[in-house]
């Protein structure tokens, strides 16, 4: 249904009317307000119980006032997801791999979308965009494969690690890659970034 433009104005001109009376009809006689600061607030106080009104004929129709969606999270939820590692790979899961498992991995989860790790003109790569490896880690545990992200096991985890920086010629494709190993790796643009001084970003 289309209501015309002059037709809501002095409908909605009436309401506020009428809602401006009431808020100065409430107003205590003891409190002394001036003309011209009636005239100032008037809209204000008016717009408030407009914005109000919809709420106080929700709630008087017995509709809640709060919905009580989802279920606060237990620990072992919280857990399954607080699983971020930091560059002294501090938290690092049990578990170990190495290139031939992970070459497996990647050609059967990772390949169709990621493709080869082969190409002749390389822009942004493996050896030049991670700090650190753990990092690399981090990120293959949370977000990939892309159609099922967090799928991989730990195990497969390190194998894909392990694969994707012997590739690049960071590690020895015999490495094994666990807890301890994978810290140690040494990516070769470590010192190639910039740290940002803007503090605002990492409180």
């Amino acid at each position: 249904m289309c209501i015309p433009r002059e037709v809501f104005a002095r409908w909605w001109h009436n309401v506020l009317s009428h809602l401006k009376e009431l808020a100065f009809r409430s107003t205590p006689l003891s409190v002394s307000i001036s003309r011209r600061y009636k005239t100032i607030a008037a809209p204000f106080t008016a717009s408030g119980l407009a914005l109000a009104l919809p709420t106080i004929l929700a709630q008087a129709q017995g509709y809640p006032s709060k919905y009580d969606f989802g279920t606060t999270a237990t620990e072992q939820e919280i857990a399954a997801v607080a699983i971020a590692i930091p560059a002294d790979g501090k938290g690092l899961p049990q578990g170990q791999g190495d290139y031939a498992t992970g070459k497996t991995v990647y050609e059967t989860t990772c390949a169709a979308c990621r493709g080869t790790l082969a190409s002749t003109n390389p822009v942004v790569t493996i050896e030049s965009y991670w700090p650190y490896a753990t990092t690399l880690f981090d990120y293959i545990r949370r977000a990939m494969p892309f159609s099922a992200p967090g799928s991989l096991s730990n195990n497969e985890v390190y194998s894909v690690t392990a694969y994707i920086l012997a590739e690049g010629n960071i590690i020895d494709k015999k490495t094994v890659f666990d807890a301890e190993t994978l810290p140690e790796v040494r990516m070769p643009n470590r010192d190639g970034f910039i740290p940002d001084p803007r503090p605002e970003l990492f409180k």
